[in-house]
């Protein structure tokens, strides 16, 4: 085999690289990282799976197969695959929508839940193809930020009625589902009620005493027991019932129509950008932290062909979560094969165990929910934006109560759309500085920062902080307009060009026609630290020609200094056709 056909091998199958170092030592840290993520994935993935309005099992049906081929294709040495959140909810309130409109059954439910997940795979397997990773840039941090915390409070308010013990409407927003439960405290189950806080409280409580423990597994094992000793399902408190052991079964999915697919297709694409957005947050974490690097398409292909397997075995929608690899590092894990070992002991638990787990009360599973969803709030974060950027801060809160009050799906909408429309409105309305000199440098900053900057009489030093391009052309103009208003007399102007990175046609001729009009009204222009890739541009034009000689310059300063002889030539009536201007140090 050549280097060539190696190299390729080992991009689309990583093990080839780190099994080359794979060591005992190394086992036996995947091995306990494993188990010990198995540990938490189970109760964890079936929470999610309720989270998503399916039946338990399903999680487990998820948490087999994906993370199999998660380890024969993904990059990250730490990440852990499985059932994720922002996932789950965003599945549950796709379907949701739909059957406002239409009917569902459970089994259609399923079945929507299913092709949701295959849909998924398909758009992140497509994505990685054709190298689109960066299209998750579009979920801005601000964005981000806002709509984990709005989906923290709609996740937990979703939780509610298995707390309560009676059923809350759907597709009310949370504020909404708090009012339905105060005016209807009477309805309240206490047994249900009593097993949901004393999980929450103990939840709390573990992990407070001892971080490293399993508090997850803990709690539903005590449930597990308590339940069968004192027979939670005579006393009223819902328990999972009978659950089917048994690897799960390859088949097609069901209900797959083009009427399904475009049904359901703008709920896939979201949780795809979603559940990729935080696996490959998360690979990034703990790859930096343990100096290698992860291939975001090798990601996008790996996850998506995860969730098609995970479509295949009749399971939910997969991803990286940030908890459980945090877990997974912290135990150990040094390659993707932490989890294989996960993969075997929930196929264990799926034929040998499940038995135990139909008499777990659902409170549980409920509180395993509200607990992990707490984290997402990120108050720091809220804090740090006012600090350093209220701009973002504006549209963190916009997503927010978007995401809140309107929906889900529609709240990451908004925010992305937000992002974009500020990035269209900054990018035509840059900020133009007018600069001068620091005292005792040949240095030009923002008079604006630097107040003790030197200015000069006549002359107009400015610098345009953006490309220069047909969206803001007319900004641009109007705002040297307005300096060269409040300076007395103009003489010249010097532009620093060092922040224009690009020069379309409309911003050529925008150049030339106000050069030609500053030249009528006796104002010369000079600049400076024009770009390459600029300079190409404005000489195609003619508009270096326009210019002429002694306009051009390396640096500010040498600029400043010609418009001051210009100045000074002004002054002494030499005409602009009379005057030496000397060469242009930028042009050869």
């Amino acid at each position: 085999m050549t280097k060539e056909h190696r190299t390729i091998w080992e991009r689309l199958f990583p093990p080839f690289v780190w099994l080359k170092m794979y060591q005992k030592e190394t086992f036996r840290s995947d091995l306990t990282a494993g188990i010990t993520t198995a540990v938490m994935l189970i109760p964890q993935g079936m929470a999610y799976a309720l989270l998503a309005g399916l039946d338990p099992i399903i999680g487990l049906y998820a948490s087999a197969l994906p993370l199999v081929i998660y380890t024969l294709l993904g990059t990250s040495r730490q990440l852990s695959v499985g059932p994720i959140a922002m996932a789950s909810l965003l599945m549950a309130a796709g379907i949701q929508q739909i059957a406002l409109i239409t009917p569902l059954s459970e089994s259609d439910k399923l079945a929507y839940a299913i092709i949701i997940t295959l849909l998924v795979g398909l758009i992140q397997l497509g994505m990685g193809v054709l190298r689109l990773g960066g299209v998750v840039n579009l979920l801005s941090h601000p964005v981000v930020t806002g709509f984990t915390a709005a989906a923290a409070l709609v996740i937990g308010s979703s939780q509610l009625q298995h707390i309560v013990g009676f059923k809350i409407p759907g597709g009310l927003a949370p504020h909404d589902q708090l009012l339905y439960l105060m005016g209807h405290l009477s309805d309240i189950h206490m047994s249900t009620l009593m097993v949901g806080i004393s999980s929450m409280f103990g939840l709390v409580m573990i992990k407070r005493l001892s971080p490293q423990a399993p508090s997850a597994i803990i709690v539903v094992l005590v449930g597990i027991v308590s339940s069968y000793a004192l027979d939670f399902a005579a006393l009223g408190v819902p328990v999972l019932g009978e659950i089917p052991s048994g690897l799960p079964s390859l088949q097609v999915p069901q209900q797959v129509s083009l009427q399904t697919i475009e049904l359901l297709f703008p709920t896939s694409f979201a949780v795809a950008l979603v559940a990729f957005m935080e696996s490959i947050s998360a690979a990034k974490v703990y790859a930096r932290q343990n100096r290698y690097q992860i291939s975001p398409t090798q990601e996008l292909v790996s996850l998506g062909i995860a969730n098609v397997g995970s479509a295949f075995t009749s399971g939910c929608v997969v991803g990286g979560a940030l908890s459980r690899t945090a877990v997974n590092a912290q135990a150990g894990a040094k390659t993707p094969l932490a989890n294989m070992v996960t993969a075997t002991v929930i196929g264990l638990t799926l034929a040998f165990l499940t038995e135990p787990f139909a008499f777990l009360p659902k409170p549980i599973l409920a509180a395993i929910i509200m607990v992990a969803v707490v984290s997402l709030i990120d108050i720091e974060e809220v804090k740090h934006l006012w600090q350093i950027k209220r701009d973002d801060l504006v549209i963190c809160v916009l997503t927010f109560m978007a995401t809140l009050f309107i929906g889900v799906s529609a709240g990451i909408v908004i925010g992305v759309l937000a992002s974009l429309l500020w990035l269209v409105y900054t990018s035509t309305r840059p900020y133009v500085a007018t600069l001068g000199r620091l005292p005792g440098t040949t240095s030009y900053r923002s008079i604006e920062h630097f107040p003790k900057a030197e200015t000069f009489d006549r002359i107009l030093i400015t610098r345009m902080d953006a490309q220069f391009f047909f969206g803001n052309v007319s900004h641009l103009k109007d705002s040297i307009s307005d300096q060269l208003a409040n300076t007395e007399e103009a003489a010249a102007l010097v532009i620093d060009a060092s922040s224009m990175n690009a020069l379309d046609s409309t911003a050529v001729d925008a150049f030339m026609e106000m050069i030609k009009s500053l030249r009528a009204s006796g104002v010369e222009v000079m600049i400076s630290h024009v770009k390459g890739s600029v300079l190409d541009v404005m000489s195609g034009a003619g508009l270096v020609e326009l210019l002429g000689t002694g306009h051009l310059f390396y640096e500010v300063h040498d600029a400043v200094e010609a418009a001051l002889k210009h100045r000074e030539a002004v002054k002494l009536g030499v005409s602009v056709d009379e005057e030496e201007f000397g060469p242009s140090d930028f042009v050869d």
